[in-house]
């Protein structure tokens, strides 16, 4: 059976596929983005941003939305419990030019749970239905909400959140099959998201959590039904996952990638970084990003830890040139990127 679908309709709007990449609080930013829109992902969004922070105009926070042309199609995501200025939120993510907005009830992290955002969003599901409600009224725009299997073990509640979703007007429903309790710990659990298909009638089921690879995906569509995935931590270091899975999808195998391969999309991504960050910033965004991509390799180590010594970019860019790259292994060494950044996940 062939999952891929290509195109992809979405509410009034046709995406290039069924593959999504996941916004990710501190990592999707612009220079993310450019490297994972070169493999052609039916949708990419945004990290998340604060209803109030939108509200107050924060600069800050339309930095983290800056996208550039090429980027489309695109969507923006909006975390907040305030079913009053939902709507307006939702309004501003339209007129900046997104082509998707989405709710953020996933984030388990507790500088956002404790005002009842992200996954606290979980235990008041008719609230959930009120902010989309606004949100879908609002807009023209594809409205889509992101959640998790519940609270926790006790509170599985991914099905009734689905209709309500439903209900509310959304067009898509992404379940990650985790709870807030577990963070990013222990697998994630695809029967909630099959429960969550067998509850639809006309929204879209997205499936999220342990897609790390092509096979993965299609053991996810094949184990739940789901509509789309949507791919989150695998892309960390691996842009390139996105045609993976779309290779694999078709029956075909997944490119070889080589040290060369690695090195030079690490460069580039270094240089979008250049581009779009000041000195201090980019320093330590190089030093976080060759984590990503080194952490795949054996050899690499003496490397990873000069580039989390390095004092400047300047530092950052001499040490990768002189590095001898043939003598890592990208083939035999592939830890999972997901266990690096506990704190870092798919929002």
């Amino acid at each position: 059976m062939n999952y891929l679908q290509q195109p992809f309709q979405l509410g009034s709007i046709t995406l290039p596929s069924n593959i999504f990449c996941a916004p990710l609080a501190g990592c999707s930013d612009l220079p993310f983005r450019k490297m994972t829109t070169q493999y052609r992902p039916g949708l990419v969004y945004c990290e998340m941003v604060k209803m109030d922070a939108l509200i107050r105009n924060d600069p800050h926070t339309f930095r983290l939305l800056d996208f550039s042309p090429g980027m489309h199609p695109i969507g923006g995501q909006i975390c907040g419990s305030k079913a009053q200025i939902a709507g307006k939120c939702a309004k501003m993510i339209e007129e900046l030019g997104f082509d998707v907005v989405d709710l953020n009830c996933g984030c388990p992290v507790d500088k956002v749970t404790k005002d009842g955002s992200g996954s606290a969003l979980l235990r008041t599901p008719e609230l959930i239905g009120e902010i989309l409600s606004n949100m879908v009224a609002a807009v023209k725009i594809p409205v889509t909400v992101k959640i998790r299997a519940g609270w926790d073990s006790l509170s599985i509640n991914a099905a009734e959140i689905t209709k309500i979703a439903e209900q509310a007007g959304a067009v898509a429903i992404c379940i990650h099959g985790r709870t807030r309790a577990q963070g990013y710990k222990g697998p994630a659990v695809w029967d909630y998201i099959r429960e969550c298909k067998e509850a639809s009638s006309t929204i879209k089921i997205i499936g999220n959590g342990d897609v790390t690879s092509g096979l993965a995906a299609k053991e996810m569509f094949s184990a739940t039904g789901c509509d789309a995935i949507l791919l989150a931590r695998a892309t960390m270091g691996k842009p390139w996952v996105i045609d993976d899975v779309c290779r694999t999808l078709l029956g075909l195998d997944p490119l070889t990638r080589t040290y060369a391969d690695y090195r030079e999309k690490l460069m580039e991504h270094f240089q979008y970084i250049l581009s779009y960050q000041p000195e201090k910033r980019a320093m330590l965004d190089m030093r976080r990003v060759g984590c990503w991509y080194l952490k795949q390799g054996r050899g690499a180590k003496s490397l990873r830890e000069a580039l989390n010594r390095s004092k400047s970019t300047e530092e950052v860019l001499a040490l990768m040139a002189g590095f001898s790259w043939e003598s890592v292994d990208f083939s035999s060494h592939l830890e999972d990127v997901e266990s690096q950044c506990e704190e870092v996940g798919a929002c």
